[in-house]
């Protein structure tokens, strides 16, 4: 069976740098830290008292009030990225088939904030359920992908995946194969995330999970640095336009790059701890170069995980220099949750945006933060500290892994 040929057409960015595609790029570009002290609620009492949130967000700017009172912020954050991504794209025309157009969204916890409250607000009461007949709707992680559809009256397969931190790049690759195999023409996909919230923070403080690094929030997220100490926590999220190449071509649409190919690995290690040599890592780059039909040799760049985390980081490192041999030295490598955080779920929507933007405008984000090599680390490899760096990028990879040990990666290259 020939497959078709996948195209992205349309991108959409809502993220701590940004509310849109072009403030996010820049900011991602200009090497600036998303990260500052938690305003959306009183964190003096928590380990972590700062968080790289959304600025200067008010969902009526993009929904009415009674719009925004069904839905879960991760929702709204999903909907206001695939508005603008659908936009971009020019795909929504009085002539387009909408019966094979879909949604595959990623959202590793979905509406936290909304079963927090609901809970709390429950267990302060004498025992009487009262509770938001929205509470359910609002809550459910496959909401995003719903509203999405209705919103734009998209008939074809619409669901979430949840794969933890995997969760967009599974959504990435189930949206690919659906178009490469001709079920769909186009697809919306990526994902989003809005965990901060006490019990987000809270949970992922007991988990030791994040930096506590309170008296300097900007330099906290410092991947591949010695002195890093755990991830520091985003919200917002990235939507992606895919689109069989033949339908993009007929209807003039601008192309940022082409996808070709997409890999899947579990660690079967530990729920939390990735395998410390990588492996899992190692299988879905493995994979993905496999179903691109490519050689690590073709690839420019990869955008990391990079989480900041003294176990995570280095497993990554072991995996691309095992799988890329030499040429691991004339990559470019860049992590950069340093800059927007930890979008979890939304992680790989917002990386992937970065790839697609660097193949297509031939610069490499940087990783902010480095002040101390670490000795574990090769410091031989170009993790581009600091400084933003102009190259040709051919093909860029974005990897994403979760808790559970799921592993993903995505490869885009510059359309031909």
């Amino acid at each position: 069976m020939e497959l078709r040929r996948v195209v992205v057409t349309g991108l959409g960015a809502l993220t701590p740098l940004g509310n849109t595609l072009t403030e996010s790029w820049e900011g991602l570009l200009s090497g600036r830290s998303g990260a500052a002290p938690i305003t959306r609620f009183d964190a003096s009492k928590f380990k972590t008292q700062f968080a790289c949130e959304v600025k200067g967000f008010n969902p009526e700017d993009f929904m009415d009030r009674k719009e925004a009172r069904k839905t879960d912020p991760y929702a709204q954050f999903a909907l206001i990225c695939a508005d603008e991504a659908l936009r971009d794209s020019g795909l929504l025309t009085d002539t387009v088939d909408r019966e094979r157009i879909g949604v595959i969204w990623g959202s590793g916890i979905g509406g936290l904030k909304t079963f927090q409250d609901e809970c709390i607000a429950f267990g302060r009461g004498d025992g009487t359920p009262r509770f938001n007949p929205f509470f359910i709707p609002k809550m459910i992680a496959d909401s995003a992908a719903g509203l999405i559809s209705m919103r734009h009256v998209l008939r074809g397969p619409s669901y979430v995946t949840a794969s933890a931190c995997a969760s967009s790049n599974n959504a990435m690759i189930d949206a690919f194969n659906y178009i490469r195999l001709g079920t769909c023409v186009a697809m919306v996909t990526g994902g989003s995330e809005a965990a901060i919230c006490e019990a987000g923070v809270g949970g992922f403080n007991a988990l030791h999970a994040m930096s506590t690094r309170n008296d300097d929030p900007t330099t906290a997220s410092r991947p591949y640095d010695k002195d890093r100490d755990g991830f520091v926590l985003g919200e917002g999220g990235a939507a992606i336009i895919l689109e069989d190449l033949e339908h993009a071509l007929a209807r003039g649409a601008k192309i940022y790059a082409e996808v070709i190919g997409g890999g899947m690995s579990s660690d079967a290690y530990h729920i939390t701890a990735p395998h410390p040599e990588g492996l899992g890592a190692e299988l879905c780059m493995k994979h993905a170069l496999a179903d691109a039909h490519i050689g690590p040799t073709e690839i420019d760049y990869i955008n990391t995980h990079g989480t900041s985390t003294p176990i995570g980081d280095p497993q990554e490192v072991k995996a691309i220099q095992r799988l890329f041999g030499e040429h691991a030295y004339k990559l470019n490598i860049s992590a950069t949750k340093s800059m927007t955080g930890h979008l979890l779920g939304g992680a790989g929507a917002v990386e992937g945006m970065a790839a697609i933007m660097a193949v297509y405008q031939d610069i490499v984000p940087p990783t902010i933060n480095h002040f101390t090599d670490d000795p574990e680390i090769d410091p031989r490899l170009n993790f581009t500290f600091n400084t933003a760096q102009k190259r040709t990028v051919n093909a860029a990879m974005s990897n994403t892994f979760g808790f559970g040990g799921h592993n993903t990666a995505v490869i885009f290259r510059k359309y031909r």
